[in-house]
């Protein structure tokens, strides 16, 4: 049920971003703007990052397999990974385009036209933007949410192209200068979406808040022995995520005793944070519990 409304808040992004760059795109012809051709794009590859979005979403819910026994969550990153990419493709195809028509100082004709398309698209975006980042929280999906800030940023460059509408009649470089900051703003995004996803593909430590926690949950496991929960490790797959961590335990105790407290340390933190928990045991003498005295 969550993927479904993941798949259909893509889908109406789909729609809604072509309709917009065929508006958009008009008015920037209409009005020989370079801003608003670039603004136009801009929305076009929105739709184009919603199917890398959409692609990414349906290949994550393709259950675990021999090959990939952690489950196909990963696809939603490299979906990320592609916005991004595209974003920065546009970002320096319409900076290249702003610094020419600098140069050329080429006219540009703003009227009713830009104006109403412009509000329009401001209204529209950001309606989206809000739409796909709280279906992207509810589903925990990176993509989702990368796609919402897409929108976002798309929404804020239509906000400073209206200021420029107004004030572009006094000024004939306006045009490019929009057009410049528009790709600073395509720039902005792709930096935010390429930073996070990278982050989680390289592997990330866990949380010192999260890390505390678990050591606290182990207290009581074995009577007051403090079981030094160590050497964290997460990997994350999309809306699955696997920890791996070490504990210490006294080395006469038989494999049995240890296997139990280590499947019960791992159930606790399970239950506790929705993720799947391996633990390794290390054997070692004199332990001490956590009054300080060694461990029988």
């Amino acid at each position: 049920m969550k993927t479904k409304k993941g798949i259909i808040a893509t889908w109406a992004s789909i729609f809604l971003n072509i309709a917009l760059f065929a508006v958009k795109y008009w008015a920037g012809v209409v009005s020989n703007s370079v801003a608003l051709l670039a603004d136009a794009w801009h929305t076009l590859f929105d739709s184009v990052s919603s199917l890398a979005v959409l692609l990414g979403l349906k290949v994550s819910i393709i259950p675990a397999d021999k090959k990939h026994p952690f489950g196909h969550g990963r696809a939603e990153l490299i979906a990320s990974l592609v916005v991004g990419i595209l974003l920065a493709v546009v970002g320096f195809n319409f900076l290249s385009e702003s610094v020419i028509k600098f140069r050329e100082r080429a006219v540009f004709n703003y009227g009713p036209v830009a104006i109403w398309v412009t509000v329009a698209s401001v209204v529209i975006k950001e309606i989206m933007a809000r739409y796909s980042i709280i279906i992207g929280n509810k589903l925990n999906s990176n993509s989702l949410k990368a796609d919402g800030w897409h929108h976002r940023s798309d929404a804020i460059s239509s906000v400073v192209i209206l200021a420029g509408i107004f004030i572009g009649g006094k000024l004939w470089w306006v045009d490019s200068v929009l057009g410049v900051f528009v790709s600073l703003m395509i720039f902005y995004t792709t930096y935010g979406i390429m930073k996070e996803t990278i982050s989680v593909l390289l592997g990330e430590n866990i949380e010192t808040d999260m890390r505390r926690e678990i050591e606290s949950i182990g207290h009581d496991i074995n009577g007051n022995l403090f079981l030094d929960p160590h050497d964290f490790k997460i990997h994350h797959y999309g809306n699955h995520s696997e920890l791996v961590f070490h504990i210490r335990l006294p080395g006469n105790y038989s494999l049995s005793k240890a296997h139990n407290i280590a499947s019960e340390y791992e159930a606790r933190v399970e239950e506790k944070y929705a993720i799947g928990v391996t633990i390794h045991v290390d054997a070692i003498d004199g332990l001490k519990t956590m009054n300080g005295n060694k461990a029988g």
